[in-house]
């Protein structure tokens, strides 16, 4: 294949002028006959020794007209119609044949072999938005992380995906779906794999960013893809199906992380420099569905709707013929023969050309024009978003991505930070509280957890070998003690006196130690590091929570994908996001875990119609070339609402409940009532 770069590579500018491919194909420029001449050798093989004589529509004798004729009598109409009318693009006629021709392909085994494959790229995009907050309460003794870098980390995903969304959808419109989807899960892939094994926090960091970029570009490209198989009346209801994936992924996330983070003895360690714990494990096994998408992409062709825009007819037309015969041999009927012998499609004519003959320059300038090129017209294609003519589009469906993100991830952080909350809260109701205590050549030989010690005596007492957790010693006096094998959690000292006291192979610093006065004191073979808690980092109820949350979905999953084509989309935006608004004010009733549980279930069960909803119309709403660069602009602003929304809601847990209810549901009135002014995508043909 000619090096498609060597000869006016990057055309810029999309004409108004379309032309014919192929001869004869009539004044409309279909390509479909109503008798199309077979020759012997143009004939199928599976049709040989068929007598098509022999063979009649069953409905004939009933005077039931057959399903060809039918679909001819409303191409007819259509052309009619197009032949009445003063003014119809060429762009137009391009899109109702290129329907036309997914009908006949009809929908069967490719759609669905297709459905897996790019479902298992919207599963990992899944996984990845849980991955951090399942091993962050392990990397965080791990990796000695401050409360800062946990921050940091749980933030970082998110501004990776973020880019990643903005940068494939814009280069997807210009260099292919399937070729950008590839290489995003292929970056996501390597990465995540790398980041399983990075024992520092600044390289763990870099490479769960560059996790987040590759991840990014899955979720517009994914929907792009697939919609462009899809013909228009399965066309909701399929995409509503496929947002069933990022629920999976969910619930495959909290299944393997329960199931493999507890168990530590699936690590091991090489000296103390080298420590693969069992959440690296997770991290590895959180990896497979994107690996699984990146294996089946390999045996999926290009979208070609793409490969038309692009003037690339010789490879669309094989690729429809592939669709066509894979779904009429899986339905039993192979002998029906795919008709099409000409599609309409853009003539070349551009208005700009970047000419890179091979003897110009180095390797390295010709890949620094090329890229420049790619990046100039990434921009135009986003500039674009925002002409007369999908302005309004854009700006509406940026404050409906917005306004559900914001509300959607910032309830999302909100509903287990509040249960952790309840739980402290809890846990420090029934501290045990030890005043003026005087205890003398005692060996303290069993844990001491959730107290607090106030101006108590320690006279030549021995700690060997146990775990203080949560242990406050105020005003206190030790004296002649030795402490040995110590692991201590939230354990401090504070204004206390400590005379003639040894600390042997304790993980006690001093940070432990605040405004104590220290005489003859001696530290001996201090632990250094962080160690992993294997009670305090597991709690089984932060994976019930999410397992529960993506669970939930299900109802709204199935009713939305049921009832997309039926109530339509703009109906399904604005009454999920309204109702999802009322259910905000049951939040004033979460007094305990299980309401919470409750109430995050019934909210994310009622807000996914809406999410399917906005991603049908998102795809229907742009036309072919700018519908990946448009979906990735508005992912990438639901990224960074998404950010906002969880850093907001977090800072008001154990504060207030009022504020994060009455911004959430502000957010989502807002959101259903501009969606309810969106135009109804229906009845609209993929332009």
């Amino acid at each position: 294949m000619a090096d498609p770069y060597h000869n006016n590579v990057y055309q810029q500018g999309v004409g108004d002028a379309y032309g014919t491919y192929g001869e004869g194909g009539g004044n409309d420029g279909y390509g479909y006959q109503g008798d199309p001449p077979q020759e012997e050798d143009a004939a199928s093989d599976v049709t040989e020794g068929h007598d098509e004589e022999d063979q009649m529509y069953e409905g004939e004798y009933q005077g039931i007209p057959h399903p060809d004729e039918v679909k001819a009598a409303q191409r007819a109409a259509k052309a009619k119609a197009r032949t009445g009318t003063s003014a119809v693009s060429e762009l137009e006629e391009l899109s109702e044949q290129y329907e036309d021709i997914m009908e006949d392909c009809g929908h069967g085994r490719f759609q669905w072999t297709l459905f897996m494959v790019l479902g298992l790229a919207l599963m990992a995009d899944g996984v990845e938005c849980f991955v951090v907050a399942f091993v962050l309460p392990s990397a965080e003794k791990d990796l000695c992380l401050s409360n800062a870098e946990k921050g940091m980390l749980g933030l970082i995903v998110f501004l990776g995906m973020m880019v990643g969304a903005f940068l494939w959808g814009g280069l997807a419109d210009k260099l292919g779906r399937r070729r950008c989807l590839t290489a995003a899960l292929a970056i996501n892939c390597v990465f995540a794999f790398l980041s399983s094994f990075a024992q520092g926090y600044g390289i763990f960091l870099f490479f769960r960013l560059f996790s987040g970029i590759g991840i990014g570009g899955s979720v517009p490209i994914v929907y792009s893809y697939f919609s462009e198989f899809l013909q228009m009346d399965k066309r909701g209801e399929h995409l509503s199906w496929l947002c069933m994936f990022w629920m999976v992924g969910g619930i495959y996330a909290s299944f393997t992380a329960w199931g493999i983070i507890p168990r530590y003895g699936w690590g091991f360690s090489m000296g103390t420099e080298f420590q693969f714990h069992s959440w690296r494990v997770f991290v590895l096994v959180a990896n497979l569905p994107a690996i699984a998408s990146l294996v089946g992409l390999m045996f999926m062709p290009e979208s070609p709707r793409f490969l038309l825009e692009n003037a690339k007819h010789d490879e669309a037309w094989m690729i429809l013929k592939q669709v066509h015969d894979t779904n009429w041999r899986a339905k039993g009927k192979p002998e029906k023969v795919f008709t099409v012998t000409h599609i309409k499609a853009p003539k070349t004519a551009e208005d700009e050309f970047i000419e890179i003959q091979s003897a110009t320059g180095t390797a390295v300038q010709r890949w620094a024009v090329r890229s420049l090129t790619l990046c100039k017209l990434v921009l135009r294609n986003v500039a674009s978003l925002l002409s007369a003519e999908l302005r309004f589009a854009t700006l509406f469906m940026g404050t409906i991505w917005f306004c559900m993100a914001f509300s959607y991830y910032g309830l999302s952080v909100w509903f287990p930070d509040m249960i952790k909350h309840l739980q402290y809260e809890e846990y420090e109701s029934q501290v045990k509280v030890f005043h003026r205590e005087h205890v003398t050549g005692f060996h303290f030989n069993f844990s001491l957890e959730n107290q607090i010690h106030k101006e108590g005596e320690y006279i030549q007492d021995k700690f060997i070998k146990i775990e203080m957790k949560s242990v406050k010693f105020e005003d206190s006096l030790f004296e002649d003690c030795y402490f040995e094998d110590i692991k201590s959690t939230d354990t401090v000292f504070e204004n206390c006196t400590i005379r003639s006291t040894v600390f042997s192979n304790t993980d006690l610093s001093e940070e432990n130690f605040i405004n104590c006065k220290m005489e003859n004191c001696t530290f001996e073979h201090n632990k250094h590091g962080c160690h992993l808690d294997t009670l305090e980092e597991n709690d089984v109820l932060i994976y019930l929570v999410s397992f529960l949350g993506s669970l939930a979905v299900l109802p709204g999953n199935i009713l939305s994908a049921l009832f997309m084509e039926k109530i339509g989309r703009v109906k399904i935006i604005g009454g999920s996001m309204l109702v999802s608004a009322g259910c905000t004010f049951f939040l004033f009733l979460s007094f305990s875990q299980s309401a919470i549980i409750a109430l995050q279930c019934l909210f994310c069960g009622v807000s996914v119609a809406a999410w399917n909803g906005i991603e049908v119309v998102t795809v229907e709403l742009y036309p072919t070339s700018k519908r990946a660069t448009a979906f990735g602009v508005l992912n990438a602003l639901c990224k960074l609402a998404a950010v906002l929304g969880s850093s907001i809601f977090a800072s008001f847990v154990g504060v207030t409940k009022a504020i994060p209810i009455l911004l959430s549901f502000t957010a989502l009135v807002c959101g259903g009532m501009v969606a309810l002014k969106l135009p109804d995508t229906r009845d609209k043909i993929l332009q």
